[in-house]
């Protein structure tokens, strides 16, 4: 047992040192070596998989550059994680493009194509450790050679702020590329600000004896980038210094007001709202081609060019950051305040008139309460001043609108109820309180003009209702015109007085008028009175001009001498015809009706379920037509005393006469019918069916009517009735139906006031802005139909409608800005914007979500040569309060700027032979590498240096 157990012992003993020793053999390798080789282990795979690959596997594309991508790897070391990725383009043809606008800081700065970068996973994200950072870049260094990997690596280090890095290159010879990057955030030393400094700083990188640099030519090659930057619109310095300088002077600053004035004031809302100039400014990139320099004289000759001797241009429009996101409410616009109007609508069904919104007591809403405020009283003094004292002039309605505008049943945008809509969306900031007491106020201005017989401003005393129209709208027309004619009443009555006086006198002084002797009486076919002839040429453009009563008093008189029955008195004729009468040997006159009366859309449904009413008992067209019918055969009779009913056919309906002679009308000239010739009288036909069957409702109407001039008929449109209905109709429009009607009009007028902006030949712009029209028409359907309709749906619709608005104001403003910007050269307002429309477009359906907003708008374009002088000048020449803050000594002016940024590439080439993975290289396959590359940037008080030496390790 004692035995077996010592053999049981051996045997554990054994085992465990066994073990023991496969243990020691498996920590041969080191956490650093293993670190090393799972950084060999990514980097082939990333090799194998090579970038159709990473893409699928999900890389991401880096910035704004489309070919750029990066893939992320998570490794641990010493307790500490780190990240290691890899950027590769997508078409990596092996070049590098030195001014690339969508290089990589690193690209740019040490003039590689792909790359590494690892770092710590940190809040700073460097290295700040010197030892960790030499440990970190070996370590990747010795991976990529195990790899055969000529890809750069970087580890960044020291402070964020400071841009640095350390980095190191296999190139796949005898050559070892090494990498070091550093800025200097304080005050740059005088020398480094110019050509010429910089320049030595570069030589005494690789020449290590102190020699006197401009007597020594060294053959490098040169590049340079330089950035202008427009001194910003918007500049409040600038603004406060001026006007302390005026001031202090107190004399007027004479034609330069630039400073006082903002850059829409000519722009149609500016009568509304300032909008803020959505393009700040503009950099005006200049690349210089690469030069061969051998002496610092050059640099400084080569500070001193001009900036048109640059190869290119390219000008960069700097966008402000609330044009550039895809939120809405961050601005002030049309947009922004037809949102309130919204919300006004959807409180407005809470009441039964507007006067409840006035008393906060009676409002019932407690967020009203808050919320809602009124305005002082001088404000609406001010609105009330520029509706109905500023604006009398009347105005074209359809100058401004757009084609589909008037599918919308709003009001014109120059029209009253417009202008009222417009003034509403700024009031009180649009809050239904607000609203009820400016339209409270508005009613009873117009009932003010309403009683003292004033002309109603922005609205036609004349023509025909628009019922495409909102009802708002149409009443006040109705209610224009019944003013006016209420004042030519009340002027008639009055003139009319006189002349009555004026005509007893005359017979009182001439005792009885005979009928052949009196000025009054013309027999056979002569107008009566000389009135009367006057009367005649204006009739025809004023068929609604009344006689005067001095007619009516001659007439009276000539009644009284004795006359032929045949000679009848003609009463309001507008002129002859030239057809003959059936059973008269006289010509034709035409008479001077009455307009038809006017009726608005809510008068025309009125009337027709009056009609409708009588069932089939009375024809629908005669019965709307009766007083109208009246009216026109009164005056033709007393036009033409001796006619019949089939003369007042052939004139009023000439299709229900039928002419037994086809081509012989009747028709006669006025010579003939003086001459007395009777060949063609009298004319021959007769009434069509439909006029000849017995109880003809025409021929009844014929028999009732009266021979009786317009002027002395009762007049069709009875003003101050009609007046009143629309008076008594404003007063009492419940709330939900006014803001209906304001909401349509309000989305109309302000898309018409958009419509006149100019900003030239943008296609996309005016497709957008036609595109709008039947979106908002198809939105506000509900609305215009009177429809009942779902409240809440209606709301949101209503809502989305607003964001869409909102993003073509936006697209708008900016369409203007540039417009305005590059008169000059419209080419490149066009380029700029299609640019920013299809950078804009994506996000125009994210509403008041933020999309990709944190993308930002650096599309640069190329300006021809011969549209540099137009974009040079529109660098001026900054003030002495611009300059003295900004003068950085840097050289290369434009116009008196010096670039905002200056970039430098400098850089010395070798031919390299021999290779570690291969023979001799022979003679004819040596190519050339920058042995020597130094990348400079930045300002006087900011100077960043990258600087890369490729060394024979």
């Amino acid at each position: 047992m004692a035995s077996s157990s010592k053999m049981k012992r051996a045997v554990e003993d054994e085992d465990h040192e066994e073990q023991f020793e496969r243990f020691d053999d498996f920590t041969l390798a080191s956490s650093w070596e293993r670190f090393i080789s799972e950084i060999e282990a990514v980097c082939r795979q990333w090799l194998a998989d090579g970038a159709k690959n990473l893409l699928e596997k999900g890389a991401v594309c880096v910035g704004s550059s489309k070919s750029l991508y990066t893939v992320k790897f998570e490794l641990k070391y010493a307790a500490k994680s780190y990240f290691m990725e890899y950027y590769f383009e997508t078409n990596n043809d092996g070049k590098v493009a030195d001014w690339s606008f969508s290089l990589h800081d690193l690209q740019l700065s040490f003039g590689v194509k792909e790359f590494l970068v690892i770092a710590p996973q940190s809040a700073s994200g460097v290295v700040l450790d010197a030892p960790e950072a030499s440990k970190l870049l070996s370590a990747v260094a010795i991976a990529l050679s195990n790899c055969s990997s000529l890809w750069p690596a970087f580890v960044p280090v020291h402070d964020p702020s400071r841009k640095a890095y350390i980095g190191i290159q296999n190139m796949g010879t005898v050559f070892t590329r090494r990498f070091e990057a550093d800025r200097i955030g304080s005050q740059v030393p005088v020398k480094l600000m110019h050509l010429e400094g910089l320049h030595e700083l570069f030589l005494s990188k690789f020449v290590f004896s102190p020699l006197d640099f401009s007597m020594h030519l060294f053959k490098v090659h040169f590049r340079m980038k330089l950035t202008y930057r427009t001194i910003p619109y918007d500049d409040d310095d600038e603004l406060q210094g001026a006007d302390v300088e005026i001031s202090k002077s107190g004399e007027n600053p004479g034609g330069d007001i630039r400073n006082k004035t903002q850059w829409d004031d000519d722009c149609p809302w500016s009568e509304w709202y300032s909008s803020e100039d959505p393009v700040k400014g503009f950099d005006l990139i200049t690349i210089w081609s690469e030069k061969l320099v051998e002496s610092s004289l050059e640099m400084a000759e080569l500070e001193n060019a001009s900036a048109h001797e640059a190869e290119k241009w390219f000008i960069l429009p700097n966008v402000s950051s609330k044009f550039i996101d895809g939120s809405v409410g961050n601005t002030i616009g049309f947009g922004s305040q037809l949102h309130l109007l919204v919300t006004a609508l959807e409180l407005s069904f809470g009441a039964q008139f507007m006067e409840d919104f006035v008393s906060v007591e009676n409002s019932g809403s407690d967020n009203l309460k808050s919320s809602a405020v009124i305005p002082p009283p001088t404000v609406l003094d001010r609105v009330l001043k520029d509706l109905f004292h500023d604006g009398l002039q009347l105005l074209h309605f359809t100058e401004g609108e757009q084609k589909n505008s008037r599918a919308i049943k709003g009001a014109p945008l120059e029209s009253l109820f417009s202008q009222f809509c417009l003034h509403s969306l700024w009031f009180g900031n649009c809050n239904i309180r607000a609203i009820a007491v400016l339209w409270i106020e508005f009613v009873r201005e117009v009932r003010w003009c309403w009683e003292e017989s004033q002309p109603l401003p922005r609205m036609p005393t004349n023509g025909v209702i628009d019922l495409s129209t909102c009802l708002v709208n149409q009443k006040l027309h109705m209610l224009a015109i019944c003013i006016e004619k209420k004042h030519q009443l009340s002027k008639k009555y009055q003139d009319g007085d006189e002349n009555k006086d004026r005509v007893s006198a005359r017979v009182e002084e001439g005792g009885q008028v005979k009928g052949s002797s009196s000025a009054t009486i013309v027999h056979g076919d002569d107008i009566v009175g000389e009135r009367e002839r006057s009367s005649v040429s204006d009739g025809l453009h004023h068929p609604e001009t009344s006689v005067s009563r001095f007619h009516s008093e001659a007439e009276d008189v000539v009644t009284s001498a004795e006359l032929r029955p045949s000679d009848r008195i003609r009463r309001g004729s507008a002129g002859v015809e030239g057809m003959m009468l059936l059973k008269s040997y006289q010509i034709m006159h035409v008479p001077l009706t009455q307009d038809p009366p006017l009726m608005t859309e809510d008068m025309h449904e009125e009337r027709l379920r009056a009609v409708e009413t009588f069932g089939d008992s009375i024809s629908f067209s005669a019965q709307l037509e009766r007083e109208i019918l009246s009216s026109d055969m009164s005056a033709f009779k007393a036009a033409n005393p001796d006619a019949v009913f089939e003369d007042f056919i052939r004139w009023h309906s000439p299709r229900d006469w039928e002419d037994d002679n086809f081509g012989e009308s009747g028709e006669v000239s006025t010579n003939e019918a003086t001459e007395g010739s009777k060949k063609d009288w009298p004319p021959r036909g007769r009434l069509s069916e439909r006029m000849s069957e017995r109880g003809n409702k025409w021929r009844k109407i014929w028999n009732d009517a009266p021979a009786l001039p317009a002027s002395e008929q009762k007049p069709l449109l009875d003003p101050n009735r009609e007046g009143e209905k629309v008076l008594h109709y404003l007063e009492t429009l419940r709330p939900h139906q006014l803001l209906e009607q304001m909401v349509c009009t309000a989305f109309r007028a302000s898309a018409d006031t958009l419509n006149q902006t100019s900003f030239g030949d943008l296609k996309q712009m005016t497709t957008k802005m036609g595109q709008l029209y039947p979106t908002m028409a198809s939105t506000l359907k509900p609305l215009q139909a009177n429809r009942v309709f779902i409240l809440s749906e209606i709301i949101e619709d209503l809502r989305r409608l607003c964001v869409v608005f909102e993003h073509v104001d936006k697209l708008l403003t900016v369409a203007a800005s540039l417009h305005r910007k590059f008169l000059q050269v419209p080419r490149l307002s066009e380029v700029i914007f299609c640019d920013y429309y299809n950078f804009y477009q994506p996000k125009m359906g994210s509403g008041s979500v933020r999309g990709s907003g944190d993308m930002e708008f650096d599309k640069r374009h190329q300006v021809r040569r011969q549209e540099r002088e137009a974009v040079a000048n529109m660098f001026t020449q900054p003030t002495a309060n611009q300059s003295w803050r900004k003068v950085l000594s840097m050289g290369n002016l434009l116009n008196g700027h010096e670039p905002a940024l200056r970039e430098i590439i400098f850089a010395v080439r070798d031919r390299m032979r021999g290779s570690y993975y291969a023979a001799s290289t022979p003679r004819a396959f040596q190519k050339e590498i920058e042995t020597y590359r130094m990348y400079i940037c930045g300002t006087s008080n900011d100077l960043r240096v990258a600087l890369s030496v490729a060394s024979c390790d």
